[in-house]
């Protein structure tokens, strides 16, 4: 089973892709897709159809675990705070095998996170 770690949260999920239920937020088996089902928050504005920025992170690991930048991807995560050259927007990156990404601190509310 894959598994996908979070940082700096260092939240690893381990998870069926076979099994796990889809949200409907992002592509199916995305980022942001296996931290809503595990009870993750990742910021997500647009409700996950790559119209903004809320959900870039940073792949510090296994980013050829991820599915390829399509154009649009890579027209919105340029315009991201603190965009990298391994910034993906988290309801865009499908993952396909063991990935670690940072959210960045600008990116994580506090709030809805019950911190």
């Amino acid at each position: 089973m894959p598994k996908v770690t979070f940082l700096p949260e260092n939240i690893t999920i381990d998870y069926d892709p076979a099994t796990m239920p889809y949200s409907e937020h992002g592509k199916k088996g995305s980022l942001l897709d296996i931290a809503l089902n595990n009870g993750l928050q990742l910021e997500h504005a647009c409700g996950g159809s790559c119209a903004c920025t809320t959900c870039h992170v940073v792949a510090k690991q296994g980013l050829n675990n991820l599915s390829e930048m399509e154009d649009d991807e890579m027209d919105r995560v340029e315009q991201a705070a603190d965009f990298q050259l391994n910034s993906r927007l988290g309801c865009q990156a499908v993952v396909k095998g063991d990935v670690t990404v940072h959210i960045p601190d600008w990116n994580r509310n506090y709030v809805s996170e019950g911190h």
